[in-house]
């Protein structure tokens, strides 16, 4: 099997300190019900610009929010995973989207009562802008978390925590919802969460596996209700039909995003089930990843069947 090809992609058209206006035509909670997170699906239309027509699936935008930071400089840009297809929300490659969650939390200095709240500078300001505000985009940005210009070619596990499932709303509807017709590959979509009501875009994704046989959704749930916790890399190993079978299938592709650290998981799965050397490149050879720590996992690259996207 040939290793998998993702052609050329438009890198940098507009750069963060020459940025483009866009203009906010959704925003939208993504939730499937009340949840202690808060995370919209925020479009924006580029048209007209030269970002228009200039992202693939995969990749990201960026976004500079207004105001200076502590040092009275304006504020860096902050780069967003695209949650679209190619031809963006409007079929034409002009809106592009993504999924935002707001950054809320409370600083405590050790050994002090000093304690406040702060928020996120970029995604509180994304998720508070309305239909028809403007916004400064750059981009795009990333040139290997794609699909490959063979699609068809091969299979695929795209594990996901959290806002990580934003690229691939964009990646499985770009293989279900082709213009050219459906991809007849397996996919496998698995997304970790705390909890059942903070699955993002869950009733498109129910109503895809209920539309395609070949796609499959799968929810796993760290913090139930009820019933045993459970993370995606636990999931994987005990679900030996069809993970194990899949990851060794030398067809297969695996996309992994989300938060920094879960790749240990995975690398460490994927040594337990003997393919670690067909989606890794270990830093020296006979490495044990269950006794490595997170300075030796940060060594490890992936493979040309792996894609790793953490944030």
């Amino acid at each position: 099997m040939s290793e998998p090809q993702f052609g050329e992609v438009q890198m940098h058209v507009v750069k963060p300190k020459a940025p483009v206006i866009g203009r906010i035509v959704e925003s939208t909670p993504c939730m499937k019900g009340r949840s202690a997170s808060y995370v919209r699906h925020i479009a924006i239309d580029v048209s007209g610009t030269p970002l228009a027509g200039t992202f693939r699936a995969g990749q990201s935008f960026g976004v500079i929010p207004p105001g200076e930071n502590e040092k009275g400089k304006p504020h860096a840009v902050r780069l967003y995973s695209i949650s679209a297809p190619t031809w963006g929300e409007d079929g034409k490659g002009c809106v592009v989207s993504t999924t935002c969650k707001r950054l809320i939390d409370e600083y405590s200095a050790p050994d002090s009562d000093e304690h406040h709240l702060f928020t996120g500078v970029c995604s509180n300001y994304l998720c508070d802008l309305k239909f028809g505000d403007e916004v400064l985009v750059s981009g795009p940005a990333g040139k290997r978390f794609l699909l490959p210009t063979e699609p068809s070619a091969h299979n695929y596990v795209f594990v996901a925590t959290g806002t990580g499932i934003a690229p691939f709303r964009g990646m499985v509807g770009e293989l279900l919802e082709h213009p050219d017709g459906p991809s007849g590959s397996e996919i496998h979509l698995v997304i970790g969460v705390p909890y059942g009501t903070d699955l993002m875009y869950d009733d498109w994704f129910r109503d895809l596996s209920e539309r395609h046989a070949n796609f499959h959704y799968h929810t796993v749930i760290s913090r139930p209700d009820v019933g045993r916790r459970m993370y995606v890399d636990q999931y994987i190993v005990e679900t030996e039909d069809p993970f194990h079978r899949m990851l060794a299938d030398e067809r297969t592709l695996l996309y992994i995003c989300g938060i920094e650290g879960m790749q240990v998981g995975i690398y460490r799965l994927l040594q337990t089930l003997g393919v670690a050397g067909s989606y890794l490149k270990l830093p020296e050879e006979g490495l044990d990843l269950a006794e490595a720590d997170h300075s030796v996992i940060k060594r490890i690259k992936p493979a040309a069947r792996c894609m790793v996207e953490v944030y």
